[in-house]
Formats: structure tokens, C-alpha cells, sequence
């Protein structure tokens, strides 16, 4: 994409970047006014009114000789003014740190709570389609962008602002053609200076994507560090992880250089200031009749006021990084939620638990218009049955126990729950009538009481306990030396496959909702731990709705019906008896794991 096709698309970021912290900055109005009042007073008190004083002690020298015994009685008014704009300056610059601590405080805080929301109730195609390291990364980034704006916009952007109106009022009545002079001069410098920071803003955006992109790839490897080491590609990665570093280094060796012209062409403009300065305050005397004070004053503001002019390359820098850093997080923060509750979307209420697909058609947003996982497809669970789902991998087991779930929404066709649309009611809600237990465990890293009781945060510990021990998990809880205080690593890794199951199980166990999911929740499992789980699940499915989606096909073997899918239809719908003497794919299926293929053979 080129700059030009870009360039709107980063105004517009920039604009809603803007609101983002607008919006946060605004909750502290205290703080607000404190930090702008602040800056402006520091600015006028220590910069301009110490050298105003000493202007006029520079003319009262000048004026006359001062006797020895008259110095403190000449002088006193201005000691005492001297002491008092320092005095008054000072306490103006620690509430200026006081103001700013208090807003970036503040804008964390609420910058990364607003983050957390927009990540967590996004959809599952969303975060399927991103690096969970870049978004740490991104929300880490938008945070840091708002602090650097803050600091910007308060020690350097008002300081400057207060400089130029400060060096205007006091300079106008000693001499209007210098000010003017000046004036047009430092409206020249503000032109080129915006015009360069218009073209650097596009290379900003480009490192801070680029360095999202290493996090990425840094996140990507350490997450799969297993895969990684055991089949050796430990080089491999590093290939991948140099080109995205180069990339970085790339786009930051550009976005480096453009900035160092800028600052080039403003630095020839703050010397052909001073350059113009200098010839006022070597004639001011002799052509105008001002005052050695006034010449002091003159010089002394203009060069402190170039200086701040001076900083404008590295302000508009700092300010390019801290939009650049915050632009993705922006665009996600607009980015549409593709799974949202309708306004006042009411709770679902379950009072048996019957699940109905009708009509249903669906496919994913990444997939091609017309590749559909289903079309019309019909299935009624009716309160309280278990249902196995299987088939051929791709066939949409696992799909249909996602919509259902509402991590997608479908694009025809209803998913009911007791006659309600699962697509009206709030998602929490539904989630919280669903106890899913996935094929691979899904655990905190927190310890093992914690993981079992997510779904029911209150449970006992003698609920808790009960919990593991019908899920077969109490027995290895036991010997760990914390016990259920266990922290379990990341994603679980300091338990077995087996262990990490268990304890999903005792999660929905604890659960006890009217519906229940199992995905492959048993594949993890050795036969022994599986045949002492099955007995539990058989248990909890006990008076529930229950969808066990399986490839073992002994696990939905005594299930109360099965439906076999194939290419998202139903092709088979029935007992276990039934089906196993049809002739159809799923006595295939059935014939293949029990062996029975062998035996003709």
C-alpha cells in the first residue's frame, strides 16, 4: 500500500488515538488544569520574570553608581522579588510533577482496563487471527504512548506555548519591529517543522508495527518452546526472529534519518534566528535608544525561546513514537466486535436445557464466501439427553459446540436454548448455563483450587475437593507437597496431559450446569484415568443436557443417541445399536477402532 493510500487511514488513527486520550485525560479535569496552570506559571516565573527582575537591576547599575552602604537599600525590593518568583516557581514545578504523576496514573489505569474489555468480549475469530504476545505488546505500547504524550504536551509542548506569548508581551513595547520580525521568523520555523512531521508521522506508524511484529514472533516461539527444542529448530526460529529484528531495525533506521534532516533543516533555522537577534541587540542601543536591561531581556528571551524551538525536533519525535506506539491498539479499540450483545440483551434463563440448531448456516469470516461449514442444518436435543457427536475430522463436531457457546455467531439459522435465541440473550449468561471442557485443558496459571473453582468462585473446599476426587483428580492433588495450592505453570505445563484434563473435569463438575460440553474431554487420559473418568462423567451427565464431541468412539458408545456428521450434514442419526449394524459410516468408523476390519481380513 502506498504512502498516499495510507495517509488518510493514519490521520484518522491519529484522531481517534486523540479522543482515546483525550477521553481518559478528561476524568481528572483537577489534574488537567493543575498540569497546564502549572507549566505556564513555571515557564513565566523562572524563565522570564528572574531574567525581567534582573533586567531592571542590569538598568538601575546602568542609571548610576551605587554607594556600598546604599546596596541592600537599592537592592532589597529586587532581592525579595527574585526570592519570591524562585520561591513561587519552585512550588509551581513540583505541583506540575504532582499534576502529571496524577494523570498518568489515572490514564493507565483506565487505558488498560478499557484495553482488557475490548480484548476479553472480543470474538474467538478474532484472537485466532493474532499473536497473544502482540497484543500484550500493543496494550503495553498504548499505555506508554499516553505517558510520553503527557509528559510532551506538559515539560515541552505548554512551556513552549507559554514562552512565545510570554517573549511577544514583554518584548512588544521595547521594540514592535523586533517582535514582529521575530514572530514571522518563528512562524516559518512552526510551518516547515509541521510539514516534516506530516511526512516522519506514516514512518512512526511503520516501526511501531514492525516491533509488534517482532513481539510477535518472540511470543510465537517462547510460547511453543517444546515444539521448538524437540525437533530441533531452535535455528530455525532464530532465522525467522533475525528477519523480523532486521525489519525493526529497518524501519527505525528510516524513521532515525528522516528525523535527523528534520532536525537539520530546524537547526539552520534557529541559528539564522540568533543570527537576527544579535544584530537588534548590538544596535538596539544606538538605533532604538533601549536600555542595556531591555538588550538583556531581549537576548535572554529569544534565546531561551529558540532553545525551546530547538527541542521541537525531539518534542515532535516523542510525539510521533507515542501516537506511532498507540496506533495499533487504536485500531483495534475500533475494530467491530463480530460476537456483540444486542442493547439490553436480557440473561438466558435455563429451566430444562433443551438445545436446538435450526436452519442453520454458517461459515467463518476468514473462509471464502461461499465455503460453508453448514447450510440448513437441523439438529433438536431435547432436555436432558446425551448426544454424541462424531465424524471425520472437519466435518463441524466442533463448530456446532462453538455456536452453541456463541463464540461465533451464525449468518442463517437460530441456536436455541429452551426456546430462546442464544444470539439475543447476553453471552455471559449463556456461558455461565454451559460447563465445557475442551481437548486440551485450559488452565491459569494460579494454583489447582483456583483452576477447579473458576466457574464457581465461591465453592468450599470440601465442594472442591469432591470435585477432584469424581473427576480422579484428588488422588494426584494429594501427593504434590502444596497440594490443591499447586501452581500449575503456564497454560498448565507443570502438570501431565492426563493431570491438566482432570482438573478441567473437576472444573465442570463443580460447575454443575444444566448443560454440558465435552470435546474430546477424555482424549488426554490413559485408559485406566479414562475409565475412572468416564464413570464421573456418566455421573455429571446424569439428568443434563450433555454434547460429547468424540473421535474415540467407545467414549459415546452408551450415550442415548449419536449423530454422525459428515462434510457439516447429518448423514446419521441413532443409538450406538443402531448404528453399528446400518452399514453406514459410522459402523465403518466403528469397525476400524474396534478392530473388526482385522478380523475380515
Amino acid at each position: 500500500m502506498s504512502q498516499r493510500n495510507t495517509a488518510p487511514r493514519d490521520r484518522a488513527t491519529i484522531r481517534r488515538t486523540l479522543h482515546w486520550f483525550w477521553w481518559v485525560t478528561k476524568k481528572r479535569p483537577f489534574a488537567t488544569f493543575m498540569a497546564v496552570f502549572t507549566s505556564v506559571a513555571y515557564t513565566a516565573l523562572l524563565n522570564y520574570a528572574n531574567t525581567w527582575v534582573m533586567g531592571l537591576i542590569v538598568d538601575r547599575v546602568s542609571a548610576e553608581p551605587v554607594p556600598a552602604n546604599m546596596v541592600f537599600a537599592v537592592f532589597t525590593p529586587y532581592i525579595v522579588g527574585l526570592l519570591v518568583v524562585n520561591a513561587v516557581g519552585q512550588a509551581c514545578s513540583k505541583l506540575q510533577d504532582w499534576s502529571v504523576m496524577q494523570l498518568e496514573m489515572n490514564g493507565n489505569y483506565h487505558l488498560a482496563r478499557l484495553c482488557f474489555d475490548t480484548l476479553s468480549n472480543q470474538s474467538m475469530t478474532f484472537h485466532t487471527s493474532r499473536f497473544g504476545g502482540s497484543l500484550v505488546s500493543q496494550t503495553s505500547r498504548f499505555m506508554s504512548g499516553y505517558t510520553s504524550l503527557v509528559d510532551v504536551v506538559v515539560y515541552s509542548l505548554i512551556p513552549t506555548i507559554a514562552s512565545i506569548v510570554c517573549t511577544i508581551v514583554l518584548l512588544w513595547p521595547a521594540s514592535p519591529l523586533f517582535v514582529g520580525v521575530l514572530f514571522v521568523m518563528l512562524v516559518a520555523y512552526v510551518i516547515v517543522a509541521y510539514t516534516m512531521y506530516q511526512r516522519i508521522l506514516p514512518l512512526s506508524a511503520k516501526t511501531a508495527a514492525a516491533q509488534s511484529k517482532l513481539s510477535g514472533v518472540l511470543s510465537d516461539a517462547v510460547t511453543n518452546i517444546l515444539a521448538v527444542k524437540t525437533c530441533g529448530r531452535e535455528d530455525y526460529e532464530r532465522q525467522l526472529f533475525d528477519a523480523a529484528d532486521s525489519e525493526a531495525m529497518e524501519a527505525e533506521r528510516i524513521s532515525m534519518n528522516a528525523m535527523l534532516r528534520r532536525g537539520a533543516m530546524t537547526s539552520t533555522l534557529i541559528t539564522f534566528i540568533m543570527f537576527v537577534t544579535s544584530v537588534f541587540v548590538c544596535g538596539g542601543n544606538a538605533w532604538y535608544g533601549i536600555s542595556a536591561g531591555t538588550l538583556v531581556m531581549m537576548f535572554t528571551y529569544t534565546y531561551n525561546l529558540s532553545m525551546r524551538f530547538n527541542y521541537i525536533n525531539s518534542m515532535m519525535q516523542r510525539m510521533n513514537r507515542a501516537v506511532g506506539d498507540a496506533a495499533e491498539m487504536t485500531r483495534i479499540l475500533d475494530e467491530p466486535r463480530l460476537v456483540e450483545d444486542a442493547p439490553g440483551a436480557p440473561d438466558l434463563v435455563v429451566t430444562k436445557g433443551a438445545v436446538d440448531f435450526e436452519n442453520l448456516t454458517f461459515r467463518y469470516e476468514d473462509a471464502a464466501a461461499d465455503d460453508y461449514v453448514f447450510s440448513d442444518l437441523t439438529l433438536h436435543v431435547p432436555a436432558g439427553q446425551r448426544v454424541g457427536l462424531v465424524g471425520r475430522s472437519g466435518s463441524g463436531k466442533t463448530t456446532l459446540t462453538k455456536l452453541l457457546l456463541r463464540l461465533s455467531d451464525v449468518q442463517g439459522g437460530h441456536v436455541l436454548v429452551d426456546g430462546q435465541d442464544v444470539s439475543a440473550c447476553a453471552q455471559q449468561s449463556l456461558r455461565r448455563q454451559i460447563a465445557y471442557v475442551p481437548q486440551e485443558a485450559l488452565l491459569f496459571h494460579r494454583s489447582i483450587r483456583e483452576n477447579i473453582a473458576y466457574g464457581r468462585p465461591d465453592a468450599t473446599e470440601d465442594a472442591i475437593r469432591e470435585a477432584a476426587r469424581l473427576a480422579n483428580a484428588l488422588e494426584f492433588i494429594d501427593r504434590l507437597p502444596a497440594g490443591l495450592d499447586t501452581m500449575v505453570g503456564e497454560r498448565g505445563v507443570k502438570l501431565s496431559g492426563g493431570q491438566r484434563q482432570r482438573v478441567a473435569i473437576a472444573r465442570a463438575i463443580l460447575a454443575d450446569c444444566p448443560i454440558l460440553v465435552l470435546d474430546e474431554a477424555t482424549s488426554a487420559l490413559d485408559s485406566e484415568s479414562e475409565a475412572l473418568v468416564q464413570g464421573a462423567l456418566e455421573n455429571l451427565m446424569a439428568g443434563r443436557t450433555s454434547i460429547v464431541v468424540a473421535h474415540r468412539l467407545s467414549t459415546v458408545a452408551a450415550l442415548d443417541r449419536i449423530v454422525v456428521l459428515e462434510e457439516g450434514a447429518i448423514v446419521e442419526d441413532g443409538t450406538h445399536a443402531q448404528l453399528s449394524q446400518a452399514g453406514g459410516v459410522y459402523e465403518s468408523l466403528w469397525d476400524r477402532q474396534s478392530g473388526a476390519f482385522l478380523e475380515g481380513e
